[in-house]
């Protein structure tokens, strides 16, 4: 009889043991099934020059970051400063922009006011490359290897921290 009782405090505590792991794991950190996998091929227009196309091959045999933005993106706005300042200070990663799901204009006339940190801009109208790399939402950062193999991604913004002890290292692993 006494055991009969027990079963209900015994699925309790182990509810309440997994509520409190789930409490304490970090929502950014949604690992990517395409971590260690190739990039996705993709070719598609330049955002700045529609008539010049860049594709996935482009990049092989360099390291390199791929940061998905938008114009109507917030978090991308708290990024961009970021971006913009290691862009200045870091010349030997290519810093490859990906426009996502917005309008031509808007992307251009954003990069205008703010800056443009970008080696490239690839312009992704209907969401589809980004798609395929598995962005959840924007701002996602990937760093991908002179294979053309994605080592790490970013989801949101990038933050002085996760390029300090995350991002750099790696690029400076992966370069060297």
């Amino acid at each position: 009889m006494k055991a009969r009782l027990l079963w209900p405090l015994g699925i309790f505590i182990v509810l309440v043991v997994f509520l409190a792991i789930g409490l304490k794991l970090d929502p950014r950190e949604v690992p990517s099934p395409l971590v260690g996998k190739p990039a996705p091929e993709f070719s598609a227009p330049a955002l700045m020059e529609p008539d010049r196309v860049i594709r996935k091959q482009d990049m092989l045999g360099k390291v390199w970051m791929l940061n998905v933005f938008a114009s109507w993106c917030v978090a991308c706005r708290e990024e961009h400063p970021l971006m913009v300042a290691y862009a200045r200070t870091s010349g030997a990663v290519p810093v490859i922009g990906l426009n996502y799901k917005d309008k031509r204009e808007d992307g251009k006339a954003w990069l205008s006011q703010l800056g443009n940190p970008y080696t490239d801009i690839v312009f992704d109208l209907d969401g589809r490359i980004g798609i395929n790399f598995g962005v959840y939402g924007v701002p996602e950062t990937f760093i991908i290897d002179k294979a053309g193999v994605i080592r790490y991604k970013q989801i949101g913004p990038i933050t002085p921290e996760a390029l300090r002890d995350k991002i750099e290292p790696l690029l400076r692993q992966l370069n060297a």
